[in-house]
């Protein structure tokens, strides 16, 4: 069933695929608060949190104050809260984090310097795609694409790469499930599904103001052990950019030298280390 909803990429239950086991143990709900924060959602009130995790109010009030006392959120000057310093730190410790962006940085940064395009690299988290690392400047288009951001699949261009390159349990969900973000977000199964047979085929994807306004975005697949995709390298670029072929070929050439340097690294299933 194709739901529609505008704005910026959030969670849903669905996509979070939370189970009512999962949120019987202490340890799921407090999962279950953090997940709400996202790249759209950096500020949240009490009640917000509650609507996006699916536990009662009073339930998420008290983890929320013991999640706080622990460092793992902060409350802000206007009453709403943010996550903590601590989760930050631990997260830069995630070698998926540090080994991939050590590796990738010389590479993204070469394509970067080619038409100071966003560069982006993401890896498959269950139903979304997360960015692992982003390099932008100053004359960058502006992009919701940050390091930590969880992209939907279906409408961004690092997304559709790992999707067309899934398995066919995941592309089943997705298609079952295709949020709109703007007029431009494929939400017919049909159509998706032939655009993925076409992004394998061709090597590449190119997604069009499909998740925000003005943007392009263009992306290619990592391999690793046995020409697996194990990550998408892309780029975000405005809609009136004329080099987009150029840059395909550019990502092409770039994702397979990271591509080698990643196997040589013992970093060529990624898969195992989300």
């Amino acid at each position: 069933m194709t739901q529609n909803k505008p704005g910026l990429p959030g969670h849903t239950l669905s996509a979070r695929a939370k189970t009512a086991q999962d949120l019987k143990s202490v340890t799921g709900r407090a999962f279950a608060i953090l997940d709400t924060f996202d790249g759209g959602h950096r500020h949240q009130t009490l009640a917000s949190i509650s609507r996006r995790c699916g536990l009662p109010l009073s339930t998420v009030h008290r983890m929320v104050h013991e999640l706080v006392d622990l460092g793992a959120l902060i409350r802000t000057i206007d009453g709403s809260y943010e996550i903590g310093s601590k989760i930050w730190r631990l997260g830069i410790l995630a070698s998926l984090h540090s080994d991939l962006r050590e590796i990738a940085l010389p590479y993204m940064e070469d394509i970067y310097q080619l038409g100071n395009d966003a560069v982006q690299i993401g890896v498959l988290d269950g139903f979304r795609c997360l960015i692992v690392e982003r390099i932008a400047g100053s004359r960058t288009l502006a992009v919701i694409s940050k390091p930590g951001a969880r992209l939907p699949l279906h409408a961004s261009g690092v997304g559709k790469v790992l999707l067309a390159n899934g398995s066919r349990e995941l592309q089943e969900a997705v298609l079952g499930s295709l949020d709109r973000y703007t007029g431009n977000t494929i939400t017919d199964a049909k159509v998706l599904e032939q655009q993925l047979k076409d992004i394998k085929r061709q090597g590449f994807a190119h997604s069009q103001e499909e998740l925000a306004m003005g943007a392009t975005s263009l992306a290619v697949p990592i391999t690793g052990y046995g020409n697996k995709v194990t990550a998408a390298l892309g780029i975000v670029t405005p809609v009136a950019n004329r080099d987009l072929e150029r840059m395909v070929s550019v990502l092409k050439v770039s994702a397979a030298a990271l591509s080698r340097k990643l196997v040589l690294s013992g970093l060529g299933d990624l898969s195992q280390r989300v």
